[in-house]
């Protein structure tokens, strides 16, 4: 593997819909595991309008390409040259090949130029089985082995992530598992395999492995084995065969800890990580517990970064709101006006006046409640304040105290302290949401007095030595890690972070953007203005007296 040349690529395009174009190429050249010679990225115009979906994703618009893209014919003459007819690999190979750039040759009248080699996804979902991410994108997988920052949901961006993922993490394991030669990585990446815990159905989570034991679990993988689905059925198959040979999980454990800031993890087999998260292991109880001090400071830190901007970008909406406020309660209220006004009529040409009354009555309840609404927005915006240096500080601090109340499987079967547990998990979950530090304080420093003062049921969340327990809170604390990289990428995503972080680099654009918003509320009030006022007319026509809804 060490001297085969072969080509890494990824693409970005304008979706799934076929045809698809792309849009961005990226490639890097490698020699066995590492990069070798400069990387390869070109813009393609293919003069398409990008569907609004897409361009979120990648960035790039019409404008964009026609301004730094170049024709599709030569920027694959040169990709051919720069490939010179190597094997390609790319993250998810049937997409990307099969599925994108074929077709698109084909479309053009080229040759194609390269052929494949092995999909990278789908070694690393056999080898990081069972995966501790819980999934295997690419980001996530960067996240969680705190690989290098690069330039995600670009294609040299995504090819560089992948690069670091082989080098960094997936290597000591392929090595470790006596796979050598480009021969070997392709075969095992190829073979027909299925993950060791079950995707889906009524024993979703569960290990295979289990069906040694759990007669009902194998009688399901024997029913899978006979479905009308071929898939299914050569997964259930395939299971059995290992349960047969006593090989569920055939694969030899091997760690692989994260890398603090980008670096390069320990090789497999190393000694204890000082900050990471395992693939997959199976230690002895002090090699375990160093584990999840590792989870737990990584979760700590992910906790106390999501929290960080979270409140970065409430704080920038709470300051929007305060600008608009007068316009956004102005047209609700004239919402509510003509909502009332249209049932008032209907009433009274169905009912009479005395149903009317009653009409207005309501509408005098939801007026009162809506207003109530906005006061309490007010309150709440107002409340929200930039966090100072020591407090993004002491929010590491607090969340390496929380992380320690991360037990669920431990309180499983017993009731009454599992009902404990869901409050005081909802309490601190509530109070991330809320940026309430003060509260986070308050649980960190005595969880067992809060739940005291809230008449719980007494918790006990010292770490019992037993193996398996070990082994479900390194589970638990995984799945929190998870949990939390979901949050913060679907928060690093959305257009309230993209705003939040322009505000910031822009003096003066939050009230810029305040004032747009303004203008388009002003024409929505000026039409609902007309609207309540013709409504009040063909009242005042029925009843000879001005609306009593106003």
């Amino acid at each position: 593997m060490n001297h085969q040349a072969w080509v890494l690529i990824d693409t970005e395009t304008t979706g799934l819909t076929v045809p698809i174009f792309v849009v961005e190429l990226g490639a890097q050249r490698m020699r066995g595991w590492l990069p070798e010679g400069s990387p390869f990225r070109r813009l393609l115009n293919q003069n398409l309008d990008i569907p609004p979906a897409s361009s979120r994703v990648h960035g790039y618009t019409r404008e964009i390409l026609e301004r730094d893209g170049e024709p599709a014919a030569v920027v694959y003459r040169d990709f051919a040259a720069y490939a010179g007819g190597l094997p390609v690999v790319a993250f998810n190979l049937e997409y990307d090949l099969d599925e994108v750039l074929l077709p698109e040759w084909k479309r053009l009248g080229i040759t194609p130029m390269v052929t494949a080699g092995f999909c990278a996804l789908r070694l690393a979902q056999r080898l990081l089985d069972p995966v501790p991410a819980g999934n295997c994108k690419l980001q996530t997988l960067r996240q969680y082995y705190r690989l290098p920052e690069r330039g995600a949901h670009t294609a040299l961006g995504d090819v560089e992530t992948v690069a670091d993922l082989l080098a960094k993490v997936l290597r000591p394991i392929a090595e470790q598992r006596q796979l050598h030669s480009w021969a070997d990585i392709c075969a095992y990446a190829e073979a027909e395999w299925f993950p060791s815990r079950i995707a889906f159905g009524k024993f979703k989570g569960r290990q295979v492995q289990d069906a040694r034991t759990d007669s009902a679990l194998r009688g399901w993988l024997q029913w899978l084995s006979n479905s009308a689905n071929t898939r299914s059925a050569s997964m259930g198959r395939w299971y059995l065969q290992q349960l047969e040979r006593g090989d569920a999980q055939s694969e030899t454990p091997v760690t692989v800890t994260a890398a603090a800031n980008g670096d390069t993890p320990p090789a497999a087999g190393s000694a204890a990580p000082q900050a990471g998260i395992v693939v997959f292991v199976n230690p002895e109880i002090g090699a375990l517990r160093q584990l999840i001090a590792a989870a737990r400071t990584q979760l700590a830190e992910l906790e106390a970064g999501y929290m960080k901007d979270r409140h970065a970008v409430d704080l920038t909406q709470a300051a929007i709101f305060n600008l608009v406020r007068g316009h956004y309660q102005q047209r609700d209220r004239l919402k509510l006006v003509i909502d009332y006004r249209s049932l008032y009529l209907k009433t009274l040409l169905r009912s009479g006046e005395d149903e009317a009354a009653q009409v207005a009555e309501d509408y005098e309840q939801a007026k009162a409640q809506s207003d109530a609404h906005y006061e309490q927005a007010q309150t709440a915006a107002a409340s929200r304040k930039a966090l100072s240096s020591d407090e993004e500080a002491e929010l590491k601090t607090l969340w390496k105290k929380l992380v320690r109340l991360y037990h669920p499987d431990r309180f499983a079967h017993q009731p009454d302290k599992l009902e404990t547990y869901h409050h005081l998990t909802s309490a601190i979950n509530q109070a991330r949401e809320n940026g309430d530090i003060a509260r986070l304080r308050e649980i960190a420093h005595d969880p067992h007095g809060f739940i005291l003062r809230h008449g719980w049921v007494s918790l006990d969340f010292g770490d019992e030595a037993e193996l398996k327990n070990l082994r479900r809170l390194l589970d638990t604390l995984q799945l929190e890690i998870v949990t939390t990289l979901d949050s913060r990428n679907s928060l690093h995503e959305s257009a309230e972070f993209e705003l939040c972080q322009l505000c910031t680099q822009t003096p003066g654009l939050l009230e810029e953007v305040a004032a747009g918003q303004m203008e388009v509320i002003a024409a929505e009030i000026a039409q609902l203005q007309a609207q309540a006022g013709q409504l009040e007319a063909d009242i005042a026509e029925l009843t000879g007296e001005d609306a009593a809804i106003e």
